[in-house]
């Protein structure tokens, strides 16, 4: 794979948190059929929340997000987003390394996993792929998405690929703008 493995500079998170974003890409258009009151959801990248606040409003008091990014200041930034939005409680960051998702407690209790725009850089996505399968329940859901660009069609059904040798199966092909995106479940 061509991968590049450039991390998104923490700085240019405020680009991708910005509302007119939602003009592209409405967080709760997206993540509506996947996402329930009570969950238990894990996302990988957060950056700084524009996924992660409108998901804490939808899975309510009694569901949980835990957002797994590498860059500390990214995951400072989603804390203060998300205290000022008033959904701090659902909300729980974890730093992570280029080595481990740091996730191996969460074996078997994610009802729900976000992977938007970040496999890609990733440099073992294989045991990205790994560490997430084994965190999901059975029956378990993933929302894969990746840019169009820099990724590409080939770079994409790699990923999937990855994901499918895991167990993970391919349910839906939903339409997300700029975006090559498949829905996962976990099957056993």
């Amino acid at each position: 794979m061509a991968h590049t493995h450039r991390v998104f500079p923490w700085w240019a998170g405020y680009l991708l948190a910005n509302p007119l974003r939602k003009l592209l890409q409405n967080p709760d258009k997206i993540l509506a059929p996947y996402i329930k009151q009570g969950m238990t959801v894990l996302e990988i990248g957060p950056g700084m929340g524009f996924f992660s606040i409108p998901m804490a409003r939808m899975i309510g008091a009694n569901g949980q997000i835990i957002c797994v990014d590498i860059q500390d200041k990214m995951l400072l930034r989603l804390k203060k987003r998300a205290l000022k939005s008033g959904v701090q409680q659902q909300i729980q960051t974890r730093l992570c390394t280029s080595e481990s998702l740091k996730i191996e407690d969460l074996s078997g209790k994610i009802d729900f996993a976000l992977l938007f725009a970040v496999v890609h850089e990733v440099p073992d996505s294989g045991n990205l792929w790994k560490e997430v399968t084994r965190t999901l329940k059975k029956g378990g859901s993933v929302l894969f998405s990746e840019p169009k660009r820099p990724v590409s069609e080939e770079e994409f059904r790699n990923s999937v690929a990855l994901a499918e040798e895991e167990g993970l199966k391919v349910v839906d092909r939903p339409e997300i703008r700029k975006s090559r995106s498949v829905a996962l479940q976990k099957i056993d």
